[in-house]
């Protein structure tokens, strides 16, 4: 039988436990953010100039990146593969002891290749290195030893500052392979800017789920033509409330006599003139000037920020000062973009 003292002395261990787990991941948390401002200084210094001698490399390249590792450098050479071709620039990742078993006739020489080994000194990326030597495919080191196999062997070497790795033993890939990931997300976003890569680039790679909804255009999903709540300056606020109801959304687009938008009455302005004798006024006298809208070519992703950072449910989408359409933010949840 458990006492109730024992009970109380379990758990104050498990609070203790918590707590103690708490210490960890702000040391955990202390080291690697440290290792990433020791990255950053780096830049002004060798690791700068050998980047931006990478990123001309990678460019100048016809074919595509080969990336390789070992490891846990293997994982995140995956990622960084990933990356890469999800930004525009064609990569795809090879696994080192496969190499050397025919997967070598991967790599091509309008190819250039990234190794990353946290020593420089991973033997199963010999076969890699003697074939990039053999057929003069630009090699890019990711390591922190400049003076290993892999940094005396490679054309540029990105070489990291040594970091205490946030594991207490000093053995498990932490800090160095945060470092690793950080800069081929360099590397990768670097690629993407000096090539111009747009949102719509990007669309092409990511069709599917809620960031390929995101990539969509407000004209895709928006109502247009009679169901667009509008109604000209001088309409009085009860016809004004019955269009407004009959539409569902919300609100109501006011227009000048050339058609262009003057101003909008939403629920919020309702609430705020409920006392002011509102059925016998006109929606000139209530409605919001310089309303809030969107572009037809804007991204939904653009249209959700909207929604979001003004606390609103619909924008008007507005061509040349002319509504053309209207986006609801139910309209957003139903393709999975909110």
């Amino acid at each position: 039988m458990v006492s109730k003292a024992d009970r109380g002395l379990s758990g104050l261990a498990g609070e203790g436990n918590q707590a103690s787990d708490l210490v960890s991941a702000r040391r955990t948390l202390g080291i690697q953010i440290e290792s990433m401002h020791m990255l950053a200084a780096a830049l002004d210094g060798p690791l700068g100039r050998a980047i931006m001698e990478a990123v001309a490399t990678i460019r100048a390249a016809r074919g595509r990146v080969i990336i390789s590792g070992i490891g846990k450098s293997g994982h995140i050479g995956r990622k960084i593969a990933a990356t890469m071709a999800s930004t525009g620039t064609p990569a795809y990742f090879v696994h080192p002891s496969e190499a050397s078993h025919g997967d070598l006739g991967m790599v091509t020489a309008d190819d250039a290749v990234i190794a990353l080994s946290w020593s420089g000194e991973s033997s199963e990326l010999a076969s890699i290195l003697a074939y990039t030597r053999r057929f003069r495919v630009p090699l890019i080191a990711v390591t922190w030893n400049a003076a290993s196999t892999l940094g005396k062997a490679a054309d540029i070497v990105l070489e990291l500052p040594k970091v205490q790795e946030a594991c207490p033993h000093g053995l498990a890939p932490t800090s160095s392979t945060m470092l690793q990931l950080a800069i081929g997300d360099v590397l990768a976003i670097a690629l993407l800017e000096s090539r111009g890569f747009t949102a719509q680039d990007f669309k092409v790679f990511h069709p599917g789920g809620k960031l390929g909804a995101s990539l969509k255009h407000v004209r895709d999903v928006m109502h247009q033509g009679a169901a667009v709540p509008l109604a000209p300056l001088g309409t009085s606020m009860k016809e004004a409330i019955l269009l407004m109801n009959q539409r569902g959304f919300g609100c109501l687009g006011v227009l000048s006599e050339d058609g262009r938008l003057a101003g909008i009455v939403t629920d919020g302005d309702l609430r705020r003139h409920i006392a002011d004798d509102l059925l016998v006024r006109s929606v000139d006298e209530v409605m919001t000037r310089r309303p809030k809208t969107i572009r037809p070519d804007a991204l939904l992703a653009t249209a959700i920020e909207m929604l979001n950072a003004a606390s609103i449910t619909a924008l008007l989408v507005v061509d040349d000062e002319r509504p053309v359409g209207i986006v609801h933010m139910h309209d957003l949840l139903r393709i999975g973009v909110a």
